[in-house]
């Protein structure tokens, strides 16, 4: 009896976990939901791919807020960026993927 308890308490932490979590975000309220639901459509599109999901998320980042944003995608890694006020976003989504999204001229 115990194991498929233990099945079904993996199940759920995973389950918790797909919803994304901002670690630090500074934009305007509209662009930040805008910007983590591009976030996760794209890691969800490409989740074998980081890349591919990193140059769709740039691409239309540069589309709707014009140019030049530049976005991580990944897990594991640290980062230090100059970026413009009001212009980036640290999320998680599922659980150890991480999205860095930030505009600098």
């Amino acid at each position: 009896m115990a194991e498929p308890e233990a099945k079904k308490e993996d199940a759920d932490s995973r389950r918790i976990q797909t919803f994304p979590i901002v670690r630090f975000c500074d934009m305007p309220e509209e662009m930040k939901v805008e910007t983590m639901e591009l976030c996760v459509t794209a890691c969800e599109k490409f989740s074998a791919n980081n890349e591919t999901a990193a140059k769709m998320i740039k691409e239309t980042m540069d589309k709707r807020f014009g140019a030049s944003w530049h976005v991580v995608v990944g897990e594991g890694f640290g980062f230090e960026v100059t970026h413009e006020m009001k212009n980036i976003l640290y999320m998680y989504f599922g659980g150890n993927m991480a999205v860095c999204v930030w505009k600098c001229t």
